[in-house]
């Protein structure tokens, strides 16, 4: 039997209880990048289960699933600290507080689902009794889809994440990473309840994986091949510019002279010239207004042909984190402001609303802070098709992608992950773009300060890249598109629906256990 009334805990047993949930969610975070470990990512859920069904209400099932979060997000987050020590001296001492804060932050999410999953199953042996585990899949699912969404969204470092590089990645093309996250906690919800199974529900459940993972192993081999590469060759331009120097007026200057020495640089084959050449987010020291002849310096740097690079602009007193294309001569073809900003990173929130009432120091349009460009717009680029840009963390958003008017031919991202540091965080972002690229059936191409710099086929295998901490350039024809997929037609509607219905059959049934146990 399942989901039977445990025994109470004493507070010895209880500190134990939540120190297993806790390292529980540190085995389940070894699945992120760099690590990629994804079967301890299922025995650290399965183990988290676990312990959430020895809780039978739902007060007492809300600190263990504090506690695995917390531990989850604790290890997957780590390089939250680095910002800090950029400047330690002044921000050091807050790394460890941030840390942990955005770590019970977003345990919280895991604390309220371990909750409501009881609510819905009582440890009763009536109401509930064998749907423990799905209950708990669900609302684990749902909190990690409401992660993506409050408070402008943080969706990094789902548990679906760690299916990259296998079969089951291409799943994400039907259900994105978010599906994959509601398979990975109902595959270890399942794993943690059989062995308290009687023999037949053992036997059955796990005939019921195998068939299910094999279903999904072989869904993704029914989907069309990758067309061949288009004819356009892009480069792409990493500087390796050390955050703590990027913008320090003695190397500054020689960061920019070695993004143009990149770009002028031959191709070290027979190959043609690239048709585009792209930098980094914010790879331009300067105000876009600035600009006096270092634009047509940069072009000749190109031969006359196109560049794509970040840089900031700035309109009376609002500033803008900007994408900006140069044609032949130098002259801007084409602009994008990023409209997703980090909260309290690129701006803080209700800035301007407080001006209103006389408080001016946080307002963005007073000059405190980047503005909000007006949302997702693409940029024709002539022979290379329309592309849409993300700038930074833009790419960890699938509806920032389903925001655009139509379809891109291509996405491309410019990113500063200096600020990430150089272990995890820059694997980490460049894991989720290479999801992005699953989830719409389109090429990613990827340039990143200090790394990693890649272009991404639609299937999500890197074709080209430049390794983490090195400066340096890749010339690499552009990937070809797949076909729309079905992530990119519904989104997460079809998995909201199946969350709405399993909710609204677990409420039916556990009215009915109720009715019988009076």
């Amino acid at each position: 039997m399942t989901d039977i009334r445990p025994a109470g805990l004493d507070a010895s047993g209880r500190r134990l209880q939540l120190a297993g949930a806790f390292l529980a969610g540190l085995l389940a975070a070894l699945g992120q990048a760099p690590f990629g470990l994804w079967p301890a990512t299922v025995a650290g859920l399965a183990l988290g289960h676990a312990i959430w069904q020895q809780n039978a209400t739902p007060g007492k099932a809300f600190l263990p699933g504090l506690a695995l979060g917390a531990g989850y997000f604790i290890l997957t987050l780590s390089w939250l600290v680095n910002p800090f020590f950029v400047e330690p001296w002044r921000h050091g001492w807050m790394a460890p507080f941030a840390l942990a804060g955005m770590a019970v932050g977003l345990g919280l999410f895991w604390a309220v689902a371990g909750s409501l999953a009881r609510s819905l199953t009582p440890a009763t042996r009536g109401a509930g009794r064998g749907f423990g585990w799905l209950s708990w899949a669900m609302c684990l699912s749902a909190a990690e889809m409401a992660r993506g969404w409050l408070f402008t969204g943080f969706p990094w470092g789902g548990p679906g994440l760690t299916w990259l590089d296998t079969p089951i990645a291409q799943l994400a093309a039907y259900v994105g990473v978010t599906g994959l996250s509601a398979l990975t906690f109902s595959l270890a919800a399942a794993l943690a309840t059989l062995p308290r199974s009687t023999a037949r529900l053992r036997n059955t459940g796990l005939v019921l994986i195998a068939m299910a993972l094999v279903l999904f192993a072989s869904l993704p081999m029914h989907r069309p091949d990758v067309p061949a590469d288009r004819p356009e060759r892009i480069r792409l331009v990493q500087p390796n510019a050390p955050q703590h120097l990027k913008w320090d007026p003695r190397h500054a200057p020689l960061f920019l002279e070695r993004q143009i020495d990149l770009t002028a640089a031959s191709p070290t084959s027979a190959d043609p010239a690239p048709e585009l050449t792209i930098w980094p987010e914010t790879s331009v020291p300067y105000l876009m207004d600035l600009d006096s002849g270092l634009f047509a310096k940069i072009a000749k740097a190109a031969s006359g042909r196109p560049v794509a690079l970040g840089i900031q602009r700035g309109e009376g007193l609002r500033f803008y984190n900007s994408l900006v294309v140069l044609d032949g001569q130098g002259q801007v073809t084409g602009l994008y402001d990023k409209h997703h900003l980090v909260p309290f990173g690129e701006y803080i929130p209700f800035g301007d609303m407080l001006q209103s009432v006389g408080i001016r120091a946080f307002a963005a349009q007073l000059g405190r802070g980047y503005s909000a460009g007006p949302g997702a717009q693409m940029i024709d680029m002539g022979a290379l098709g329309t592309v849409l840009p993300l700038i930074c963390y833009e790419a960890i958003f699938p509806r920032d992608i389903r925001a655009a008017a139509s379809r891109p031919d291509w996405l491309l991202q410019v990113t500063n992950d200096a600020w990430f540091g150089g272990f995890s965080g820059p694997q980490q972002h460049l894991a989720q773009a290479r999801f992005r690229a699953i989830e719409f059936g389109l090429p990613m191409v990827r340039v990143a300060n200090t790394g990693i710099s890649a272009v991404i086929d639609a299937r999500g295998n890197m074709r080209a890249s430049i390794p983490l901490g090195q400066h340096g350039w890749v010339d690499h024809h552009l990937p070809g598109a797949l076909p729309q997929t079905a992530y990119a037609r519904f989104g997460d509607l079809p998995l909201t629906l199946f969350l709405i219905s399993a909710a609204m059959a677990l409420l039916s049934h556990r009215s009915r256990g109720v009715r019988v146990s009076h």
